[in-house]
């Protein structure tokens, strides 16, 4: 029987959304064993959480200086492996960073910093370190995702000609028009957000997703941002015009303002020989598109789908898979890596993905303040 790896986790604690997708993904494949961390910033309320999980309290720190220097003291077959980190986005360099100085491995929140110039520091690190950076882009991990990704890489569609990604939720909205809300919402907060927010927060998941699935880098972009209000120093909505070459190129449009919507997330694919679309709230559904055949409807499970896409399911055709799956799927890869069993190309988001997510942050917020004006990417 295979040892579990030890994770530790900063961030996350009581009522955190993502905190609760990050254990229940850590799980599932029963690869790893939470053994402590810091999950809230008041010590007492970390104890409280961490008892709340089952966890020994011994293992858990007041902070993550702290919880460095106590698991060094630790013999290397008990200290902790990986620490995700699961903060708000200010915290992500400082601790990924004396984390990689340290020899943990990393699994991190996107966007991975909140500069392109902090993102090139934790490059330079990790190049000379023997360990393993995951950035999690969730939706990288759902099977049909997987399963577009391997159709574009074998041809199945042609050359790409044309992307069109679209990301729309709502929750900012009954924020934005209330000048006391945006002041208590972090991710409005740019000492703690960094430069950008929604295309920070959600326009960077579909740009890490466009060149997932392609396999090809953005060349070039020309960014058209919204703030709404003169005293809003966040961009809350955008769209952004995109070039891999003079012949293949597209858009992300992401707003956090679409009233209404919940999470609504769109990917579509178009090359010379067909097309490709899937939609994140009907994630098991992949649509393949074709000027001569009527629409085929691929789901996960089937032999049809590639290994990849195979691999990365764990119930029969039918039994509809989640959002806690996709993510379950990128913390997998990271074990496998770990343990020498790494088969596919992307079984999970590396630096080099959450360096380009800032890259495409920065540029595009340069774009818009140049007066909505091409930029170059590499």
């Amino acid at each position: 029987m295979k040892s579990k790896i030890r994770l530790g986790i900063l961030g996350g604690g009581g009522d955190s959304l993502i905190g609760i997708v990050h254990r229940i993904a850590s799980s599932m494949h029963d690869s790893y064993s939470i053994i402590g961390g810091v999950f809230n910033p008041d010590y007492s309320e970390n104890l409280k959480f961490a008892k709340e999980i089952g966890l020994d309290e011994t293992r858990v720190y007041e902070d993550y200086d702290k919880m460095i220097e106590q698991e060094l003291k630790l013999d290397e077959s008990e200290r902790m492996q990986v620490v995700s980190i699961l903060t708000p986005n200010f915290l992500h360099y400082p601790m990924a960073k004396k984390l990689l100085e340290n020899n943990f491995s990393v699994i991190c929140e996107k966007p991975m910093t909140t500069t392109y110039k902090e993102a090139q520091d934790l490059e330079q690190i990790y190049k000379s370190k023997k360990l393993t950076f995951a950035v999690t882009y969730t939706y990288t991990g759902y099977p049909m995702i997987r399963q577009m990704k391997e159709m574009i890489r074998e041809g199945v569609i042609g050359n790409v000609q044309r992307v069109d990604l679209q990301y729309y939720q709502g929750w900012i909205n009954p924020i934005i028009h209330d000048s006391d809300k945006r002041s208590e919402t972090w991710r409005l907060q740019p000492d703690k957000s960094g430069i950008s927010c929604c295309i920070g927060d959600i326009g960077t998941h579909a740009f890490d997703m466009l060149e997932y699935v392609t396999g090809m880098e953005v060349q070039e972009l020309l960014s058209d941002l919204n703030y709404v209000y003169d005293d809003n120093p966040m961009d809350v909505d955008g769209t952004i015009l995109i070039r891999f070459s003079d012949k293949i190129k597209g858009v992300i449009r992401a707003s956090q303002i679409a009233t209404g919507e919940e999470n609504c997330f769109t990917v579509a694919i178009y090359g010379r020989k067909g097309g490709l679309k899937w939609q994140q709230e009907n994630p098991n559904y992949l649509n393949h598109l074709s000027d001569s055949k009527p629409l085929q409807i691929l789901k996960p499970g089937h032999d049809y789908n590639s290994n990849f896409s195979k691999i990365s399911v764990k119930l029969p055709p039918g039994h509809p898979e989640g959002m806690f799956d996709s993510m379950a799927n990128i913390y997998n890869g990271v074990a496998r890596e770990i343990r020498g069993e790494k088969e596919f190309d992307g079984e999970y988001p590396t630096l080099n993905d959450g360096l380009r997510g800032m890259l495409f942050i920065e540029k595009a917020v340069e774009s818009h303040n140049n007066g909505n004006t091409w930029v170059k990417l590499n």
